[in-house]
């Protein structure tokens, strides 16, 4: 290698912000989503009820058997002490896949409060953007501990947000495009099948625009470090105030 190939010191102070920013973003896209662990609670109590159905074609085994996995996952979180919102979220949503199909009849009706979810986040997405909120900026700015910052004092990340957002309305909208259509059409084993194929990669593929943007957005303004900053500086304030009241008085 000669020494134009050679990274500069000031090419490698550039690199570094850069690299920082990609760490934080994919740290905060893992915990925001759950990472591998969470895309496999969301997989599983579906998997199951599928593959039990498409067996015996009994709905009653089926649906138990999803529900019983998925208070197992809960329990294993809090036996490790660990966060349980990612499991909490597929106890209720295949709690009431189970009540539904059951009040119906109908083993396709499992599938359809997690569809009708999806189709409402989808639209979430892309009415918080165009109302000028993109709701991912709502669920991520907290987790870099910028919360609403990034609204009115950082216009770039609002935009990269902008973007994310619609990268998710519309990938979540075209897998509503092909779910709905196979709920009139296809079979319950059929639907549940396309269902689980099409859990992980339109999520993957929409985490990935997510961590595209913003990577490439200007770094979070840590509102949380701002403000213990000002409370320190008012702090050391007031105990030089005091100080001096102190110094006055003795001399006085």
């Amino acid at each position: 290698m000669t020494s134009l190939d050679k990274p500069t010191e000031e090419t490698q102070a550039e690199d570094a912000p850069q690299h920082d920013a990609r760490a934080v973003t994919e740290a905060a896209l893992f915990e925001a989503f759950g990472g591998v662990r969470g895309m496999v609670e969301t997989v599983l109590p579906g998997l199951l009820f599928v593959t039990i159905f498409t067996v015996n074609k009994d709905l009653h085994w089926s649906a138990i058997a999803a529900l019983a996995v998925s208070v197992v996952l809960v329990v294993v979180r809090l036996a490790m002490r660990d966060t349980v919102k990612h499991a909490f979220s597929g106890v209720f949503g295949v709690a009431f896949g189970v009540v539904f199909a059951m009040m119906t009849g109908n083993a396709k009706d499992f599938y359809l409060p997690g569809m009708l979810y999806t189709l409402g986040l989808a639209l979430a997405y892309i009415v918080t953007t165009l109302c000028g909120v993109p709701l991912i900026g709502l669920i991520l700015g907290p987790v870099f501990k910028e919360n609403l910052s990034w609204r009115t004092r950082n216009p770039g990340r609002k935009k990269a947000y902008a973007k994310a957002s619609w990268a998710w309305g519309l990938i979540l909208l075209a897998k509503c495009a092909i779910l709905f259509p196979l709920y009139w059409w296809a079979n319950t084993a059929q639907l549940g099948w396309v269902l689980v194929a099409l859990k992980i990669p339109p999520f993957l593929l929409a985490v990935w625009l997510t961590w595209v943007f913003l990577a490439k957005a200007p770094a979070p303004i840590d509102v949380f470090a701002e403000m213990e900053a000002a409370e320190k500086a008012a702090e050391e304030k007031q105990t030089a105030a005091e100080a001096a009241g102190a110094r006055h008085r003795r001399e006085g």
